[in-house]
């Protein structure tokens, strides 16, 4: 039996697309008799708060479902301040080198990036001749914090690209969540070995017999997921022309109180909120709706959201509204309609060409079809592990 440790900044309970990324990883690892060592912070993510039956702790261990989790000390924040955003990274950092020094580290680690000051601890500290590092990228920093406007190209913004670098110089092998992430790093590095590991889900594809029954005039459109700022949910409740549609929104993030805010304040728009629910849940309540929207306020070179493979196995069509390498997945498998990034009176005009026989037409089997044949999370896991 192999032993591979995973370190990342997001697990389980922790909800949203890299917590479940990173689980499904683990779980696969572990399905194949790999034995597993995952290392995260406390939970505290996305409301920069310990959760509930963790505060107070300085780390935590336990075994869940056969994979053994160690859970680190860090000073939570989800913080606008890039200050206190830093003091929380480098207090995970902190606790890391510690558990390095602690306890014996196997020969294969899988790094999750970003956080890349994270990624880089674990570069730079368990660089070794008889160790082999994998850095699994899910998001291209700090591009995409450039093109998010988080920073500017100034001193701090090329320190964080020598980070980035060296990560990519010191990783024996790099995955990938999208064709541009991987052209990125061998662009820097073109002896590189790399791997397209997109974020497939895992999870039994749910039975559905054509669309589920809506009584309303109207299309139910939903989005489900994280509410930060480079969703831009708020400007999509303002922004959307209501006259055939209805809105409806799950998750939780930075701008859940302002779209509360903005609902309350417009009681006739056709707009619902229901909070945060299990992603089990989520899967059921999802049936409902006619469409689903991706949306991203900027497109994010290297972005691919996982939302489209998650959806696609559940047969549900989708508008995609976020630009990049995201467009030509929906448009190779035909998994829906695309809106020109940023452009709301695209998407508008997209939504009122849309009506109740295209859906119809859309068949939600086909998709599942699609997504059985093209988006096959094991196939994709059996590859990844004759690379490891």
């Amino acid at each position: 039996m192999k032993d591979v440790l995973i370190i990342t900044s997001y697990f389980p309970p922790e909800t949203g697309a890299a917590s479940n990324r990173i689980y499904h990883l683990a779980n696969g690892l572990k399905q194949r008799q790999f034995n597993l060592t995952v290392v995260t912070p406390l939970p505290n993510y996305p409301s920069g708060k310990i959760f509930d039956g963790y505060k107070g702790k300085f780390k935590s261990k336990s075994t869940e479902n056969g994979i053994n989790i160690q859970r680190l000390w860090i000073y939570a924040s989800n913080s606008k301040n890039k200050l206190l955003r830093l003091i929380a990274m480098l207090s995970y950092s902190f606790s890391l080198i510690w558990f390095f020094l602690w306890n014996k580290i196997p020969k294969l680690v899988i790094v999750q990036s970003p956080p890349l000051l994270v990624a880089f601890t674990c570069m730079f500290f368990l660089n070794s001749k008889n160790r082999k590092l994998v850095l699994n990228v899910s998001d291209l920093w700090p591009i995409a914090g450039l093109e998010l406007g988080a920073f500017k190209k100034n001193f701090s913004y090329r320190m964080l690209e020598r980070i980035e670098h060296y990560n990519y110089k010191n990783a024996d092998l790099v995955l990938g969540q999208s064709n541009e992430i991987l052209e990125h790093v061998k662009g820097l590095f073109p002896e590189k070995r790399v791997f397209l590991y997109r974020n497939y889900p895992d999870f039994e594809i749910p039975t559905v017999n054509g669309i589920q029954k809506n009584d309303s005039n109207k299309i139910k459109i939903v989005y489900a997921g994280l509410l930060g700022i480079a969703q831009g949910i708020l400007k999509l409740c303002q922004s959307l022309d209501y006259s055939n549609i209805e809105f409806h929104v799950y998750g939780k993030g930075a701008e859940q109180q302002k779209i509360e805010e903005f609902i309350a304040s417009n009681p006739n728009l056709p707009i619902c909120y229901y909070g945060e629910m299990s992603r089990e849940e989520l899967h059921k309540v999802l049936l409902n709706y006619d469409l689903t929207i991706i949306p991203l306020l900027n497109r994010i070179y290297g972005s691919v959201p996982s939302k489209i493979f998650e959806y696609a196995r559940l047969g549900l069509p989708m508008i995609y509204f976020g630009g990049g390498e995201g467009e030509d997945v929906i448009r190779k498998y035909q998994l829906g309609w695309i809106a020109n990034s940023g452009d709301y009176n695209h998407l508008n005009a997209i939504i009122n060409g849309i009506n109740k026989s295209d859906i119809t037409l859309m068949n939600r089997k086909v998709i599942q079809k699609t997504a059985e044949a093209h988006f096959d999370f094991g196939n994709q896991f059996d590859q990844l592990v004759s690379e490891l």
